[in-house]
């Protein structure tokens, strides 16, 4: 063959080798959402969804990253748990997208789990859970349960005194082991088992009289009595409905729930609601320039003046910015190299601070306590000083005090044990395991 034809060939496939770069460099970032549109979760879960494409329409406004758009991918999950699984392998094998942005619930989270393991997937997961978990694949934008659960029994004892305990949840994994926690760090603190009401149901469950009545009951032993709500969904509506119906005000029987937030108060009267309280990381009253404008933005993507925003929203922004700003220190959406580039990643949260991805892939997050306002609202009546780092494995429960996790090399490993030096099982094969 001629030198010619030799060069020619060269030139040929260098221009076909920069054509095929340069569609890949024109397709764009494909982001996953994969929240409940309908069920019982879409009470809280259809406003996750439209938070995420805003902050997508939003960076893609600032030109996208590196060079690219980026595409919302939305699927339903319809509070159908074994469905999130399918869904999630859809958007993983199927549309092929870069990351996914989703769950509320935990059982939902534990069906995903070993999909995106499997799948080498990344997922943002944005609610409060029970901790017992970090997968090399999942980021918890959430708050473990030192970061939300343990805080809230420490100002009720502490600042209310409370002696009796009402353990109020939803029947799946996270109020249970949420609750297995409190229990066993109750009783260390001294609170007798007598002392410690426990009571679960169904998703959306209606019928509240009976239980009410017992919490009620339960408060009249001559101790100050708290609910610790682990409620999901919309039954919280008649749950709140019937505390009112009942005459049990703030002042008697303060309940302070961990899955209440603006979103599930904008559906329902708050006026017989007022001083009962809320745990979270964020809320839409917080004073800070980052929240105004996140409030702004919010109230004109959604082109309604009475708009609400709440915690995990915050931690969908969050998420959102780590994830852009690991892509563009890995130079590239490839997930191995993004999941090595997310940890340290520092980007602000609402409240006027910072958020930092830890090696177990949990955040810093300030800890508040609100309490219900008959706008709807919330006011701060209590904060930590400071950021918490979240734990995967909870200090007060016998088979996790001695586990840690951390996803840098050479350890890269979410449930070490320093009791033994050894790493044991995936986040997936412990959530098989669970169920």
């Amino acid at each position: 063959m001629s030198l010619k034809k030799h060069v020619k060939l060269g030139l040929s496939a260098l221009a076909l080798s920069i054509s095929f770069n340069s569609v890949a460099a024109d397709d764009p970032i494909k982001v996953g959402i994969l929240h409940s549109l309908s069920g019982t979760m879409a009470i809280s879960e259809t406003v996750l969804k439209d938070t995420v494409e805003m902050l997508i329409e939003q960076q893609n406004a600032k030109g996208g990253v590196l060079g690219r758009q980026l595409e919302a991918v939305v699927v339903d999950p319809a509070s159908n748990w074994p469905l999130f699984a399918e869904k999630a392998r859809e958007l993983l094998a199927q549309e092929k997208v870069d990351v996914i942005f989703g769950n509320w619930t935990s059982v939902s989270r534990k069906s995903v789990l070993p999909v995106v393991e499997e799948l080498n997937g990344l997922l943002f997961y944005p609610v409060q859970y029970e901790g017992e978990e970090s997968s090399e694949n999942v980021f918890y934008t959430g708050a473990a349960p030192n970061q939300q659960a343990i805080p809230a029994v420490n100002y009720l004892m502490n600042e209310i005194g409370v002696e009796r305990w009402v353990l109020a949840g939803t029947d799946y994994v996270y109020p249970r082991t949420t609750n297995k926690i409190l229990e066993t760090y109750l009783m260390d603190m001294g609170v007798a088992k007598e002392d410690i009401m426990i009571n679960y149901t169904p998703f959306g469950h209606s019928d509240w009289q009976n239980i009410v009545s017992d919490i009620k009951r339960f408060g009249s032993a001559g101790k100050k009595t708290a609910v610790v709500s682990t409620i999901n969904g919309d039954a919280n509506v008649p749950f709140y409905r019937e505390l009112g119906n009942q005459g049990i005000s703030a002042s008697d029987i303060p309940v302070v729930a961990f899955s209440v937030g603006e979103q599930e108060l904008s559906g329902i009267d708050t006026a017989p609601l007022v001083g009962h309280l809320a745990a979270w990381n964020y809320f839409m009253s917080v004073d800070s320039d980052a929240n105004y404008d996140f409030i702004d933005a919010w109230v004109e993507y959604t082109g309604k003046e009475n708009a609400v925003t709440n915690d995990p929203m915050e931690a969908h922004y969050i998420g959102f910015n780590m994830y852009i700003e690991a892509v563009k220190k890995a130079g590239t959406t490839d997930v191995d190299a993004v999941k090595d580039a997310i940890i340290g990643v520092t980007v602000p949260n609402l409240t006027g601070g910072y958020a930092a991805m830890m090696p177990n892939h949990h955040i810093t997050k300030p800890v508040l306590i609100g309490e219900i306002q008959d706008n709807g609202q919330f006011s701060v009546v209590w904060e930590t000083p400071s950021t918490v780092a979240g734990d995967a494995w909870s200090d007060y429960l016998p088979g996790s005090r001695d586990l840690i996790a951390d996803w840098r090399k050479p350890m890269f490993c979410g449930t070490f044990n320093t009791a033994t030096g050894t790493c044991g099982a995936s986040a997936g094969e412990m959530a098989a395991e669970a169920e």
